[in-house]
């Protein structure tokens, strides 16, 4: 076993992991994602138990986006001036309180659902300043050879918990109502923990801003960077147009008849396909033509969407969601090197809450676009017209954005 570790230390890319600091960063994400995940697997499936409408799915997405929009310019602004461990630490602290709250509810057998989209107001308070401060800590923790490795690696925290969180929290879903509520707390202890014994950053922002100029200095610095703003901007729309997770839980029940172990499967298989070419990409990264591949990969996730969208059998669906994901991932480790090699240190803070906000409305927002048309057009249609939109923003992007499309190395500004 001992010659087996050593062994596997010294593939491409696996040395990251010797550097103490970035193997707590990557193992307090992991465990944040990971409770996260449950929470939101089992909120999902409880919620649709209680009303049978996706339209009410959707609603659990647009409360979790609202805080974000809102508080973007104060939590990029708290990353930038104070110590960003600890603003994550209270931002886990707020996710706990969250998640016991809904664990009380879940067990006082409340078939209030306004409850529960008021406790997910308080979850995305708390991820609009959870995100921008443990993306801008990354940079600080490795050279700069090794980020393009890094955010592939960093990558992999967030999609491994999307394969284990959903089976994990459907299991526990379907064992006791209260045990996923259970576990997942005791993940964000744990990641709090390993939080605490990372480095402190220097302060980034510049002591000379002040007011709006220090509030909309993200916003400033993306407009002006051309680059910055297409590779957000991409993000938003054709995740927003190409996302279909809300609406798995029905699938799950309706259309692919799979309960709710099923739904784990279908949650986890965008996150299989992830890993697999996260962990690809960070033994052999792209070192070439990076712009063209990212906008490929981009009408590969559009044409999975139709796919998983036209489907009615489990192991199709499952295999088009793999390939949507490891799709995306390439989209994903592109986008997050070039924002991290184009992005001043004093101002990834700020950044990082332009770029989640862009997230959260290509998620979140997504996620309410998918239940909202849904409710009006059917199930599979919804999806269908998103994978075809995804494809349309690839090509409108490529060519409004031809300095992103001619991104070349991803070891340095391009």
């Amino acid at each position: 076993m001992a010659n087996h570790a050593e062994h596997l230390i010294v593939l491409p890319g696996w040395g990251i992991f010797a550097q103490r600091h970035f193997r707590h960063y990557w193992l307090a994400r992991f465990l944040a994602s990971m409770g996260l995940q449950i929470v939101s697997v089992s909120i999902g499936w409880h919620v649709y138990h209680l009303t049978r409408n996706p339209f009410d799915l959707g609603l659990v997405g647009l409360m979790q986006f609202l805080p974000v929009l809102c508080l973007v310019p104060i939590s990029g602004t708290v990353a930038d001036r104070f110590d960003r461990r600890w603003v994550f630490g209270l931002a886990i602290i707020a996710v706990m309180f969250g998640a016991g709250v809904l664990w009380g509810l879940v067990l006082a057998d409340t078939r209030r659902v306004g409850l529960i989209l008021m406790v997910f107001l308080l979850f995305g308070a708390a991820r609009s300043f959870l995100g921008p401060s443990i993306q801008a800590m990354l940079a600080n923790l490795v050279p700069v050879d090794d980020l393009a490795r890094a955010v592939a690696w960093n990558s992999t925290s967030w999609q491994t918990a999307i394969i284990v969180g959903p089976v994990v929290g459907g299991l526990l879903y379907g064992l006791d109502l209260s045990a996923p509520f259970a576990v997942a707390i005791m993940f964000f202890v744990a990641s709090l923990g390993l939080v605490t014994t990372l480095p402190k950053p220097p302060p980034m922002a510049r002591q000379d801003e002040s007011g709006l100029q220090l509030l909309l200095g993200g916003f400033r610095y993306v407009w002006h960077e051309k680059l910055v703003l297409g590779a957000i901007t991409l993000d938003l729309f054709a995740v927003f147009l190409g996302g279909a997770v809300a609406l798995m839980p029905v699938f799950a029940s309706d259309v692919l008849v799979l309960g709710p172990w099923g739904l784990g499967l279908l949650r986890a298989a965008p996150g299989i396909g992830a890993v697999g070419m996260a962990i690809y990409l960070s033994c052999y990264p792209i070192r070439s033509q990076a712009g063209l591949k990212m906008f490929a990969s981009v009408v590969i996730f559009g044409l999975a969407t139709i796919v998983f969208g036209l489907s009615h059998q489990g192991w199709l669906s499952i295999v088009a969601l793999v390939v949507l994901g490891a799709s995306d991932m390439i989209s994903v480790n592109i986008r997050q090197t070039l924002l991290q090699l184009w992005t001043p240190d004093a101002l990834r803070g700020r950044v990082g809450a332009v770029n989640m906000l862009s997230v959260g409305a290509s998620n979140e927002l997504g996620e309410f676009r998918a239940g909202s048309m849904a409710s009006v057009f059917g199930i599979g249609p919804s999806v269908i017209i998103g994978g075809v939109g995804s494809i349309v923003v690839a090509f409108v992007w490529a060519w409004r954005f031809p300095a992103l499309r001619r991104a070349n190395h991803l070891n340095g500004r391009v």
